[in-house]
């Protein structure tokens, strides 16, 4: 089945050149079916890319996705237009009384800031408490996951000496758990951030599982079965050339390892990573469509 998403909304236009198959909201009317409704809080400041990185996983599930494009209720995005904000995004506070099969909340600059000064932490915390009776099943990414962590079980990031950028293969801990069946042994996941979080600071008895990790970069894949939520450090959705935008952006000040041909920036990177990308999206999109209620005011009972 196609992705759900607003008829004007630019990653359709991406998406259908890549043959992704694109509802209009008017066939999805026709159809008699239940479509899984997930919402998406984009926190990063390039929303466009985001969405169409988002849209382009879920896509590719053989459900009917409903997207909706959430943000947080007092912030003001500088880097997307106000009016692609104003046409395709509703604030939190907006739906908070509404009820949803997944979320996603992606991650956002401000990991070399405190959780508390972040200008709207305390709506972040609103949002992740609002979850438990709202949302059936969660994926977090990259600062989400660690604001998730935080709130959730009080685990603290810890600052990098040096930005954690590249594409690092991962071991896989858990191949039968929901999200990993399928995954190989080990893969390929792109990472950039400025902080990370320790196995050692995990709390027992809080069912946490680690779900992969990567010898040089640490944590990737954290399962929380207590709020229903997976926590994704790293960067799945990116694509091939994401990492060298940043590289670009950032004047050339952290080059990401194992990325581009023997580390030499002149070379053309090769996607390793989109395989997996699909299979773990397409693996939490099963799980939720499995175990949600029919009835969807019946999640969070």
């Amino acid at each position: 089945m196609p992705i759900r998403i607003a008829d004007n909304l630019p990653a359709r236009r991406t998406l259908e050149s890549e043959g992704v198959i694109v509802m209009s909201e008017t066939e999805a009317a026709r159809q008699d079916i239940r479509p899984l409704r997930v919402a998406l809080l984009n926190l990063m400041p390039d929303k466009i890319t985001t969405e169409t990185q988002i849209a382009r996983l879920l896509g590719a599930t053989p459900l009917q996705i409903e997207l909706d494009l959430v943000r947080i209720s007092d912030h003001v995005s500088k880097n997307t237009s106000a009016g692609h904000i104003t046409s395709f995004y509703r604030p939190w506070e907006d739906v908070r009384a509404e009820k949803f099969d997944g979320l996603i909340i992606t991650g956002a600059p401000v990991e070399q800031i405190a959780y508390e000064e972040v200008t709207y932490w305390d709506e972040m915390r609103r949002i992740l408490d609002w979850s438990q009776d709202n949302v059936h099943r969660t994926l977090t990414l990259c600062w989400g996951a660690m604001a998730a962590m935080y709130h959730f079980h009080g685990v603290p990031k810890h600052a990098l000496a040096a930005k954690a950028t590249g594409v690092f293969s991962h071991a896989n801990h858990a191949p039968a758990h929901p999200v990993m069946r399928g995954l190989p042994d080990r893969f390929d996941v792109p990472v950039s951030r400025w902080s990370e979080l320790r196995g050692a600071d995990l709390p027992a008895g809080r069912g946490l599982a680690v779900l992969a990790d990567s010898a040089e970069t640490g944590l990737c894949l954290i399962g929380d079965p207590a709020h229903r939520a997976v926590h994704m450090l790293n960067h799945l959705e990116y694509d091939t050339l994401t990492l060298a935008g940043e590289y670009a952006r950032d004047e050339g000040r952290s080059l990401p390892l194992h990325y581009f041909p023997g580390d030499d920036p002149a070379g053309q990177p090769s996607n390793t990573w989109r395989g997996h990308g699909h299979l773990l999206f397409g693996n939490w999109i099963n799980e939720t469509y499995q175990s949600t209620p029919f009835d969807r005011a019946e999640i969070g009972r």
